[in-house]
């Protein structure tokens, strides 16, 4: 039997009192860094008559600043924008465009059209020294309504590194902070105020935020943001092997079938189409009638790590005078699109 004295009571309560005090603190002192994310998309969806049509979608998610013109959020948040607009805390709105994006770790980087005055922002931890157990809280807009904190503990970390390359490598902390929609891209604070991770996705039988959530680890966030120049493309791609390649009867044994090009992107001002036709291809939702890339510049696309590599370093050595090529299969022919800038 756990026996209670008057003084073993007293410094709990008054642990927790200064535990309660600091997290407040703390929150005061980083939450205007934090920002909402409204975005315009256009997707196609099969109509009532069986036929398919472009609509515009919404979406909310949240972010963090970095610095008077960066914002961290989530990749799949800023998947193909039409419109992107970042409000503060304060209530000013800033129109902003994708600068690059990770969808495997789910991470992306914003810029806005111009800086936030008297910016606050944010700096990055080291994830690796996180431990499970420790206490962390999350700032975000759940659900539209408003900049709110939710608290917990890290309960596991998961990591997958299949090798050198940038784009399937993933690493998230697990935590039982409530996470809901619209909380997509937030930080993960430590009690220092350091952001360790980006909120990505919550596991949840009933969608809310009675489930397991997920954050991109600031360690991995910053090296794939911050230390590579990898540009944004603007498409949603999918990638094409096997029996999905015969289908489409493809000329190489893999392909990235261009699902949606966003407007004014690189690869709209190269003329790279996406899709109009939602299909079921297996048991994959795809939108089928756009290119489908087969290489870039010299490197054929393969689902192998060597070629990923490559891929990466390709992208990553690309200036801001981007010169490019790309080889594309449309309508049966195979054709090369060439950017200049």
């Amino acid at each position: 039997m756990i026996k209670f004295t008057v003084y073993s009571i007293f410094y709990l309560l008054f642990s927790l009192t200064i535990c309660a005090q600091d997290l407040s603190e703390v929150y005061e002192k980083v939450s205007p860094s934090v920002v909402a994310i409204f975005t315009e998309e256009k997707t196609v969806v099969t109509a009532k008559n069986n036929g398919t049509q472009t609509v515009t979608k919404n979406g909310l998610g949240s972010g963090f600043m970095i610095s008077d013109k960066l914002i961290v959020t989530a990749a799949h948040v800023v998947k193909v924008p039409e419109k992107l607009i970042v409000q503060f805390a304060d209530g000013e709105t800033i129109p902003a465009k994708v600068k690059a994006s990770y969808e495997s770790a789910d991470i992306a980087l914003i810029e806005l059209f111009r800086p936030k005055l008297n910016a606050v922002t944010v700096k990055f931890g080291d994830s690796d020294k996180m431990k499970i157990g420790q206490q962390v809280f999350v700032v975000g807009v759940p659900l539209g309504v408003g900049f709110s904190m939710s608290s917990g503990y890290i309960s596991a970390f998961k990591k997958q590194f299949l090798g050198k390359n940038p784009f399937t490598n993933t690493e998230f902390i697990q935590t039982d902070a409530a996470i809901n929609e619209g909380n997509s891209g937030g930080p993960m604070f430590n009690l220092e105020g350091e952001v360790i991770g980006v909120v990505s996705h919550i596991k949840s039988k009933s969608g809310g935020s009675d489930g397991i959530g997920y954050a991109s680890s600031s360690n991995l966030t910053s090296n794939l943001l911050l230390k590579n120049k990898m540009p944004w493309f603007g498409a949603e791609l999918y990638s094409l092997s096997g029996k999905q390649a015969k289908l489409l009867n493809l000329p190489q044994e893999c392909g990235l079938l261009v699902q949606r090009v966003a407007s004014s992107s690189i690869f709209d001002q190269m003329g790279v189409k996406g899709g109009d036709t939602e299909v079921t291809l297996g048991k994959q939702n795809l939108i089928l009638g756009g290119d489908i890339i087969l290489a870039f510049n010299d490197i054929k696309y393969e689902l192998n790590d060597t070629t990923l590599v490559e891929l990466g370093k390709f992208a990553n050595n690309l200036s801001e005078n981007l010169n490019f090529e790309i080889t594309i299969f449309r309508e049966g022919k195979i054709i090369k699109l060439k950017y200049n800038k």
